[in-house]
């Protein structure tokens, strides 16, 4: 079994801002996997499904992002789950918008989620990044990614993004994420009217 971790804020005022790609790319992949509707579990939004042969979870914690640690304990814990089975999708602000990177383990890079769950379960799990790109200087950063996407963003990069994460998501769980970064690579920035400004 393996969890799918989705990072953002709750409130309905952050659905389309850029902190909020985590939500976005679990919805995703919930909705093309036909997972059955959210339940409230583990202070946030949890969802069962089949990726595959396997058995996945998706949760979305509704702690706020500086808190989101410990719903994923609570998750862990509660599944018996050994980190390595462990996926969190957020945002970054040191890819160019569009760019997915993949690794194991490692920093927060100063992400308020991920230093979360790292005190809460160690920092070895895998990392689902997912470029949003830098406003160009750090006195900008909160109210940049607190801002929603804008409608070519929206309308370009983002759905190749999301929508091939989605079809791909197997990928993950067969230890293929560097033919899934591909693949990514190919969807987003094969075309010219695709690529990110």
């Amino acid at each position: 079994m393996f969890l799918f971790v989705g990072l953002g804020n709750p409130e309905k005022k952050h659905i389309t801002n850029r902190h909020n790609i985590g939500f976005m790319a679990v919805d995703d992949i919930m909705g093309k996997h036909q997972f059955p509707p959210y339940r409230n579990r583990f202070q946030g939004f949890i969802s069962e499904g089949k990726i595959g042969r396997n058995t996945v979870r998706i949760l979305k914690p509704t702690t706020y992002m500086n808190e989101s640690g410990r719903s994923v304990k609570e998750a862990v814990k509660f599944f018996k789950l050994k980190n390595d089975k462990v996926f969190v999708f957020y945002d970054d602000l040191d890819l160019i918008p569009g760019k997915c990177r993949v690794k194991y383990g490692g920093g927060s890079g100063g992400h308020n989620g991920l230093r979360s769950i790292s005190a809460h379960i160690g920092v070895d799990y895998w990392r689902v990044r997912l470029g949003i790109g830098h406003p160009g200087h750090k006195d900008k950063v909160l109210r940049y990614v607190l801002q929603d996407f804008t409608k070519k963003e929206q309308s370009s990069w983002m759905p190749n993004l999301l929508n091939t994460l989605a079809d791909n998501a197997e990928l993950l769980l067969q230890n293929k994420e560097n033919t899934l970064m591909s693949k990514l690579a190919v969807s987003v920035f094969s075309e010219k009217e695709n690529k990110p400004d």
